[in-house]
């Protein structure tokens, strides 16, 4: 486990981020020991960003299964992953969607921060920067979007909340249900 220091960050040390994301989709499928997370971003460079930077993703105790740009699954030596961030050195030029897939264990996730599970009920906590722990993300307050939560999970999880608007809610099969929540209002991640 990575053990955070804190730092000081400074107004005049301020860069803005090289991409905004305007969409996330994300479907969390909960399990206890291996929640699986499929997350949908709609990406594009900011207009003052520095042109063709590499873009840069937060991450923490996430296993990475896959990523693709435009429906095109990256290869691995096509990025560089380590302990707190996903790099991809080359992305489109223009507007482009990437997707991600990842697991996490909420059971192991002691920090209080991402998706975890407290006494038998899966919690959230992403403010400042607990996001990075459900899936790869530009984890900072100037990268707003809108978000649309699908989340899956056995019925014995009775309630299944998200932010925004219930849009769908139905059995799928054998002990398993799911919800879909829509906001609509553009949000840091850490709301």
């Amino acid at each position: 486990m990575r053990h955070a220091t804190a730092s000081v960050t400074y107004l005049a040390d301020y860069q803005r981020p090289d991409y905004l994301i305007d969409r996330v989709d994300l479907i969390i499928r909960l399990d206890g020991a291996q929640t699986r997370v499929h997350a949908t971003l709609a990406l594009r460079p900011h207009p003052q960003g520095r042109s063709g930077a590499a873009l840069h993703l937060d991450g923490d105790e996430l296993t990475l299964l896959g990523v693709s740009i435009n429906g095109t699954t990256l290869e691995p030596d096509a990025y560089q992953l380590n302990e707190t961030a996903l790099v991809i050195p080359t992305v489109p030029a223009t507007s482009f969607t990437m997707t991600l897939d990842t697991t996490l264990n909420p059971d192991s996730n002691t920090k209080l921060m991402g998706l975890y599970r407290s006494s038998g009920t899966y919690c959230t906590q992403c403010e400042a920067e607990g996001f990075r722990r459900i899936t790869y993300f530009p984890d900072r307050p100037d990268v707003m979007a809108t978000f649309r939560t699908t989340i899956r999970a056995d019925k014995s999880y009775k309630v299944l909340l998200s932010n925004g608007n219930l849009v769908e809610a139905k059995d799928i099969g054998g002990n398993r249900h799911m919800a879909v929540w829509d906001d609509p209002f553009p949000k840091p991640s850490y709301l």
